[in-house]
């Protein structure tokens, strides 16, 4: 029987060497994983305690101005007198007499339509109503003889009444298929051709009266008593850029409509170059004739968002003990930095906006860069264009 020799190397198993492998793997993971915590912990902190860079921002010092309340509106310009001339009888146009795009004089004939078979009709009724009137004439006399009686004289003056009323009811349908100028105005294109046949109602060519012009807009029921007959306005339109026409106000409706709880103003306006034109958008501008001071910034100073309008009010601070800048050296004296702060606004004028609420004259706040300005972050000013109020601000070419 042979022997072990208890100094020969016993061979590990294959469990053990699994298990001393997944032990190597474990503490090779391990170690990666907390490198990388160790690594992204010292960026974070390196980052969190790193300073940031001051933003650069243009600045206004809020001041206060006397302005005269101006309102602004919306609205559309309308003729004084507008149609599209048609016609009462129907026929087939025989002439026409329309200047596309000319002025006309109200009774100028536009187009006339075929009459023939009515004047034929009229001859007719006219040779009968003559006829009428000598045997009127005739029976009165008989009838002051005595020759025949009342009635019968009276009758034939009622038949030739009767005969003449047909003539004129005749006369009247002549004249209705003779289209004219209802009043003065612009004529537009036209809707018939020569021979074309027509019913009572059918367009035939528009006309717009355009001076003067009316101009219609809606004001909210807040401004009720603040605009009345008189009332000069300013009007702008887009076609025209740079020229502002104006008028006054010659009505007012005395209903607010209910659904949107505005109500309507109409200004009339001097248009003699036909510029304005009906269905035309406007821009309307008016003085209520009240002044009063306002706290103004750039409307550039304020953040317009659905929870509440804010501005990013300016403020000069001591540094911090310690602070350092982005190469680490160490920073003293003092800094501006930024707070945000809600405000109410009120009308516009030119670049600037009214501050109703929050701001007072003599702080300053930050007109550009506000999307990278936050609480308490640092600024620097660099001011190069400034602001005006000018109703018609013209910025020069640069």
């Amino acid at each position: 029987m042979t022997r072990k020799d208890p100094n020969a190397r016993k061979t590990p198993s294959t469990t053990k060497r699994m298990i001393l492998m997944l032990v190597g793997v474990a503490v090779i993971i391990g170690g990666v994983f907390a490198v990388k915590y160790v690594m992204g912990k010292g960026m974070n902190d390196f980052f969190d305690n790193m300073p940031q860079p001051a933003a650069t921002v243009t600045d206004w010092t809020a001041k206060e101005e006397e302005w005269v309340d101006a309102q602004q509106a919306v609205g559309t310009f309308v003729a004084v007198n507008g149609t599209d001339v048609t016609t009462e009888a129907g026929g087939v146009v025989r002439s026409l007499s329309i200047d596309v795009g000319k002025p006309v004089k109200a009774g100028t004939v536009l187009a006339q339509l075929n009459t023939a078979n009515e004047l034929a009709v009229l001859k007719s009724l006219e040779a009968s109503a003559k006829l009428a009137a000598v045997q009127r004439d005739r029976w009165q006399a008989l009838a002051r003889d005595k020759l025949v009686s009342q009635a019968e004289a009276e009758e034939r003056a009622t038949v030739a009444a009767t005969s003449l009323a047909q003539v004129e009811a005749q006369r009247a349908l002549i004249a209705q298929k003779t289209i004219r100028a209802p009043f003065d105005g612009v004529l537009g294109i036209r809707q018939v051709n020569l021979g074309q046949f027509i019913n009572p109602g059918d367009p035939i060519v528009s006309l717009q009266a355009l001076d003067p012009i009316y101009l219609d807009f809606t004001l909210p029921e807040r401004q009720v008593g603040q605009v009345l007959p008189g009332t000069a306005i300013r009007a702008t339109v887009d076609a025209l850029p740079g020229q502002v026409f104006e008028g006054k106000v010659t009505a007012v409706e005395p209903q607010v409509d209910a659904a949107t709880r505005n109500f309507k103003v109409q200004a009339t306006l001097d248009n003699p170059e036909y510029n304005l034109r009906p269905g035309a958008f406007a821009h309307v501008g008016f003085d209520t004739g009240d002044s009063r001071k306002v706290v103004v910034v750039p409307q550039t100073a304020i953040s317009f968002n659905p929870y509440g309008n804010a501005v990013y009010v300016i403020q000069e601070v001591q540094r911090a003990e310690g602070e350092k800048d982005m190469q680490g050296k160490p920073l003293t004296g003092k800094k501006l930095v930024v707070r945000q702060r809600f405000v109410k606004t009120g009308a516009t004028r030119g670049d600037l906006i009214a501050v109703t609420e929050g701001l007072k004259p003599g702080e300053r706040v930050a007109t550009s860069g506000l999307l990278k300005l936050r609480n308490d972050a640092e600024v620097v000013v660099n001011n190069k264009v400034q602001p005006v109020s000018e109703a018609q601000p013209k910025p020069e070419n640069r």
